[in-house]
């Protein structure tokens, strides 16, 4: 009534009756429809604001955690050039006698390069296959993570099992390791630190995207791919675009073409597996598939597509060559660890490895298993080619294994070194005065030995040849004169020269010594074969000439080896090489005489025929073959002058093809008539049956040679 007195004139309208259908029935009406929904709008927009609220807040709070997140990765994010070599450790890079690479160990880095100055159709190459979208984010793609869940779940596989839609700039975080540094005393091993930086999971994912958000904030998308392009792992050992393009192109990084960019960028999905050198045509394959996404996505024109797929790249010579394992695994194993398996710098390593000799070596191995030896064979070999100084020129470790770091058995086998130790005895006879023209009775022998009792050695055809020169013993390799030469010329003198020599493991006490009861390395008895061609002085094997960190010309370490003391005079050399001539031209030897060339050497095989050397030598190189099985396994029908020999032969015709034969160094004797023998045909009273006189004497021998025979000078006989 009081708002009605406030406006006079107005009037408020009756309002008209409302048209009420009937209910129907007695009681309260039903309330209109209107009013229902109503009601049900008003509910859900009361749920929606209240949802609204808590997920604004929510999500503002999360926004201001995830900004202080990248806020402090990006305070500490140190410059570009900081990121680019992430290496724990450095590399070696070896190279052949001609200074080119033929091997790498740990992980090579090519040097930096930079988004810039790398190739366009590599960095194209690497954009469209790994985030085509890197230039419209701002360091993680929802888009591809969604995708990415997508196909792990169709696959069968859980949300983030597989494909992590990980952006490039992500997969850098990913090789940053966010940006925890390496602390050797953190970890157990560097394995294991990169394990941890590679491994996948919901929370490495949560704590990736605001490092890489921090990384975008920080750096230019340049900026990132250089740092991508630095860090990579791509196979083989290298580590970045440069490096991976030198190891298989043998060419910088900014002068890749599109087939040789394809392929590298295909090494990001499995650096091991799509490797080159692992398998080319594999990584041809995958490098297709690459070139398909640049020509789809406008980097290439369908004419550069084509082209790049039929010309696919290839390796570079260095890179194809997969010879040489062997030998660098050796060379690293020469120097100290510090410079080569631990070293913190890059390290070069100029070695005295011929590329050529080793890729004949191998390939001979290779003929004389195929055509000579049954199929499914287990039976290994080993072959070492030197310098008469000791260099190494080639080294094969065994069969069927080229990969870093196996069993070496040039090298690392010890095994019973059979008839090859016999020249040690009869230099040691020769070094005393004795002629190889002296004569040795080749008759039974039975020596008591304290402790053990009568030891009598066999010779291996069973037969006895009475008088005959050291010459012909030795090219027969006969056991028995060899052991009489042995106890007549001491125990101790022998010793004295087979350990002069350099064969210095665990020599044996007995009279079998003569008989190569002691165990040597095939590179050890090649290098003392070694020490007889160079005329009588000690040789170490080595295949270093220098050891220098890399971009500096000082060495550090020079060659590890070469000729020593003399152990023999030279005429003691000559002779021993004389009558090791012998031994292949009408001895055990006969299956490595090489047509136009003077050749000498010695077979070897020892007890149930488990090992089987042929060691031998030209004026120019010395070369040692040995044959048998990891386990020991008696060889079928196998000898030293048998299929060693024949690998020595293999091996050393191609070494020689084109070269001009140089006679050997020797001193061929005058011969001598053969003394009477003792008609009642009894053993020399040197050596009776019973015993030998005592070890503790001086040797029988110790005058030079003053004319008359070896009876005469030897038992008081005349010849």
């Amino acid at each position: 009534m009081v708002a009605d007195r406030r406006y006079p004139g107005r009037t408020v309208p009756p309002k008209p009756p409302q048209n009420r259908k009937p209910t129907g029935g007695p009681g309260r009406p039903k309330k209109p429809a209107a009013r229902r929904h109503g009601f049900i709008v008003r509910f859900i927009l009361w749920i929606w604001r209240i949802l609204w609220g808590v997920t604004w807040r929510v999500g503002l709070v999360a926004a201001m955690g995830l900004a202080g997140v990248v806020f402090y990765f990006y305070s500490q994010l140190p410059p570009v050039n900081d990121l680019l070599d992430g290496r724990a450790r450095g590399s070696v890079t070896l190279l052949d006698r001609d200074g080119a690479v033929f091997a790498w160990r740990g992980e090579t880095f090519g040097g930096q390069i930079t988004s810039d100055t790398v190739s366009p159709y590599l960095l194209n190459a690497v954009v469209a296959t790994e985030d085509k979208r890197f230039y419209r984010h701002f360091g993680v793609s929802p888009r591809g993570i969604a995708s990415a869940i997508s196909i792990n779940i169709a696959a069968g596989r859980g949300p983030l099992e597989g494909n992590g839609g990980s952006t490039i700039t992500q997969q850098v975080a990913k090789l940053l390791c966010l940006g925890v540094p390496y602390v050797a005393s953190a970890w157990a091993s560097e394995a294991d630190y990169e394990a941890d930086c590679r491994s996948g999971g919901v929370w490495r994912k949560v704590k990736e995207i605001p490092y890489a958000m921090a990384m975008e904030a920080k750096y230019s998308k340049a900026d990132i791919l250089t740092i991508y392009f630095n860090r990579a792992y791509l196979g083989a050992g290298a580590r970045g675009f440069e490096a991976a393009a030198q190891r298989y192109f043998g060419i910088s990084a900014n002068k890749v073409s599109p087939a040789q960019a394809a392929m590298l960028a295909g090494l990001l999905k499995a650096p091991s597996k799509y490797a080159p050198t692992n398998n080319l045509k594999r990584a041809q394959d995958r490098a297709a598939v690459i070139i398909d996404l640049m020509l789809e996505q406008g980097y290439l024109t369908t004419a550069e597509a084509q082209e790049a797929k039929a010309n696919p790249a290839q390796l570079s010579a260095a890179a194809a060559q997969s010879s040489g394992g062997f030998f660098a695994d050796w060379v690293m194993e020469s120097a100290p660890a510090f410079l080569t398996s631990e070293t913190t710098e890059d390290v070069i390593i100029d070695t005295t490895l011929d590329p050529a000799m080793q890729a004949k070596a191998e390939e001979a191995l290779a003929w004389v298993f195929e055509n000579k030896i049954k199929d499914g064979s287990k039976a290994q070999a080993a072959i070492v080619v030197m310098s008469a100084d000791g260099a190494v020129r080639a080294m094969v470790g065994g069969r069927k294994t080229q990969d870093a770091g196996a069993f070496n058995r040039a090298t690392q086998a010890l095994r019973q070194t059979g008839s090859t130790f016999k020249p040690f005895v009869y230099a040691a006879a020769l070094n005393l005065g004795w002629s190889p023209m002296d004569f040795v009775d080749d008759r039974p022998l039975t020596i008591n030995i304290p402790g053990s009792g009568p030891w009598s050695p066999d010779n291996y055809d069973n037969k006895f040849k009475g008088m005959i020169t050291l010459t012909d013993a030795l090219a027969e390799s006969r056991n028995i004169p060899a052991v009489k030469v042995s106890e007549a010329a001491g125990r101790e003198a022998v010793r004295a020269v087979a350990s002069g020599f350099g064969l210095t493991s665990d020599l044996a006490a007995g009279p079998a010594l003569a008989l190569g009861a002691s165990e040597s390395t095939l590179l050890t008895m090649t290098g003392a074969y070694a020490g007889i061609l160079n005329g009588g002085s000690s040789v170490t094997p080595y295949g270093m000439n220098a050891l220098r960190l890399k971009g500096e010309n000082e060495a550090l370490i020079g060659p590890g080896g070469g000729i020593g003391q003399r152990v023999i005079s030279q005429d003691a050399a000559l002779q021993l090489i004389y009558m090791m001539n012998q031994g292949v031209e009408r001895g055990t030897g006969t299956k490595a005489r090489l047509d136009g060339w003077q050749v000498a050497g010695k077979t070897g095989t020892t007890s149930a025929a488990r090992d089987a050397w042929f060691i031998g030598f030209t004026a120019d190189y010395v070369a040692g073959v040995w044959m048998g099985y990891d386990d020991n396994t008696p060889l079928a029908g196998v000898t030293g002058g048998g299929l060693p020999a024949e690998i020595w032969h293999e091996t050393m015709m191609r070494i020689v093809e084109g070269m001009t034969p140089t006679p050997l160094p020797m001193i061929i004797p005058e011969p001598r008539a053969m003394p009477q023998q003792d008609p009642q045909g009894q053993a020399d009273p040197a050596f009776p049956d019973a015993s030998l006189p005592s070890q503790t004497q001086p040797p029988v021998v110790q005058e030079k040679k003053s004319g008359g025979g070896f009876l005469q000078r030897l038992f008081g006989k005349k010849d």
